[in-house]
């Protein structure tokens, strides 16, 4: 008889101080599915690990963290990089090449090529709860999968595109797909152990900065030779290898416990612990209360109204102050400095709106030390999320944001506006990354792909209004540019502390119902499962 330690992790909907957690010898010895009921006086009929706390029982995060970390959540990692990377770091930094060069080659004035861009993010916003309301419905991978195909066939077509209009209309289409890749970290978050979580989601960070440098890349090579069509169109192509490798991905095995499918769940699990080399736990898999799965109003229960609310301002802060701050960026390193934008704005106001400049080697140059920028952000999280906490995380990153933004007003030269920049954007991206890891943390099974979806539709609309503040109002006035972005910042720091639950330390929930936990008499009161060891002692 085999036996194996772990550390088990509680499912709660209190903070990590409320979660008592301990080490537990567990029988391994192979997995029995059958789940029996028993009657209560009532007549109602309950799983019998309720009534006979003395069997031994498991939930899908037990499971998970027993197996732990092997080589199944490193192909995991390297398939979810490829789908951040190619579905979303290279469609996104393809709008920073293609717009100077329609703008050049259809002499296209600056509110069509502005309107280029948004229409990504038009698309993105509007299809983002769909997504995450399909991922919950019908699966993590069918929405993954459905969401993929579609950015992979108006991607090709994009590169077709006879006129402007045309291909607004297909970039907005590939902005309505790329809004389901977020579910790409649904379905990763809920595979990973506890320990590693948190690590694992901020380093696809790293693959949103391979995703970015590879596109400049192609585009010195493509766009010399064969122009802007093969650009977006060897652009789309990664995604032809995601879609083949998501056959391999298996279904979420807390969709399938959630859903009913226990046999599912547990083939899944069999399987993660085969490719792995560790065993699967002994006893019954409990078999999560099966709810109304991807409804809006779960995201506002008493317990989760002031989270959801608090992660849509957070989200949309983050993405408003990231773009925002790229946007910002070219504009001060044309002008030199922070007090040169003024006089520069006048003399471009006298310059005819059709005059344009393709992108040259130095442009693209420019653009990969930008990229390069985010991988100290990601360091630093990675560094104190698991330290500090995720929402002592987020605030720290919100409040250097606005600090450098503030540090802007003093006529700086070239040299520190540079540091200035690159340590803000530096904080903000750790910052995206941070929110990444909390959001699906902190939702139940039930609610986690649409509490992310939903989240990731309100950053869209941050991204929708920044550029009318970093372009629009820096025509206007500089300072109250930087104030927008500084206060902005500072609001969202104060609203990272005030959210409800923090969620380091915890595993992910299983059920949105606190009382879920509670009735599991004689199980433990922090826990919604119970593992005997070997000595008989219990959580």
């Amino acid at each position: 008889l085999r036996v194996v330690k772990f550390r088990r992790t509680g499912e709660s909907s209190r903070s990590d101080e409320d979660v008592i957690s301990g080490e537990h010898e567990i029988q391994i010895e192979g997995v029995r599915t059958e789940l029996e009921p028993v009657e209560l006086e009532d007549g109602a009929a309950v799983p019998k690990e309720f009534a006979n706390p003395t069997d031994d029982t498991f939930m899908v995060e037990d499971a998970v963290e027993a197996i732990g970390f092997g080589k199944f959540q490193w192909k995991l990692s390297v398939i979810t990089g490829l789908a951040w990377a190619s579905n979303y770091a290279m469609e996104m930094m393809i709008l920073s090449i293609l717009a100077p060069q329609l703008h050049c080659e259809w002499r296209l004035p600056s509110w069509q090529v502005a309107l280029l861009t948004s229409v990504v993010f038009v698309g993105m916003m509007s299809s983002s709860t769909l997504w995450g309301n399909i991922s919950d419905q019908y699966g993590r991978k069918t929405g993954l999968k459905i969401s993929v195909l579609w950015t992979l066939y108006y991607g090709i077509l994009s590169g077709f595109a006879p006129v402007y209009s045309w291909i607004l209309v297909l970039r907005g289409l590939v902005g309505f797909g790329i809004g389901g890749v977020p579910q790409s970290v649904t379905l990763y978050a809920e595979f990973l152990p506890m320990k590693a979580r948190a690590k694992c989601i901020l380093l696809i960070e790293v693959f949103w900065a391979i995703g970015t440098v590879f596109e400049v890349l192609l585009a010195v090579l493509v766009m010399p030779t064969l122009g802007w069509r093969w650009l977006l169109i060897l652009s789309a192509l990664p995604l032809l290898l995601f879609a083949v490798l998501c056959f391999w991905l298996p279904e979420s095995a807390r969709y399938d416990v959630l859903s009913g499918n226990q046999e599912k769940a547990i083939a899944t699990l069999k399987r993660i612990a085969t490719e792995n080399g560790a065993p699967m736990p002994l006893g019954k898999l409990i078999i999560s209360r099966q709810e109304d799965r991807g409804k809006m109003r779960d995201l506002f229960t008493p317990h989760f109204r002031w989270t959801t609310l608090l992660l849509w301002f957070i989200w949309f802060s983050n993405a408003f102050s990231y773009y925002g701050l790229v946007l910002l960026t070219t504009e001060f390193f044309q002008a030199g400095d922070v007090c040169s934008i003024s006089s520069r704005r006048k003399e471009v106001k006298a310059k005819c709106s059709l005059t344009c400049e393709y992108l040259t080697e130095e442009d693209y140059t420019d653009l990969l030390w930008t990229t390069l920028s985010e991988f100290p952000g990601v360091l630093v999280t990675l560094w104190i999320i698991d330290r500090i906490g995720r929402k002592k995380t987020m605030a720290l990153s919100f409040f250097v944001f606005s600090f450098c933004s503030l540090l802007l007003f003093l006529c700086v030269g070239r040299n520190v506006l540079t540091v200035l920049l690159f340590i803000a954007r530096a904080f903000i991206s750790g910052g995206f990354q941070a929110a990444y890891v909390y959001t699906p943390e902190v939702y139940p099974t039930a609610t986690r792909a649409l509490g992310l979806g939903t989240c990731s539709g309100m950053a869209r609309v941050g991204a929708l209004i920044t550029p009318f503040i970093a372009q629009v109002m820096l025509e206007s006035s500089v300072y109250l540019t930087l104030v927008v972005y500084s206060g902005c910042c500072l609001l969202a720091a104060v609203a990272s502390c005030f959210l409800p639950i923090e969620t380091k330390g915890r595993g992910l929930q299983e059920s949105s119902h606190r009382e879920w936990g509670q009735e599991m008499v004689g199980r433990g009161s922090h826990s919604p499962g119970v593992i005997r060891s070997n000595s008989g002692s219990q959580e």
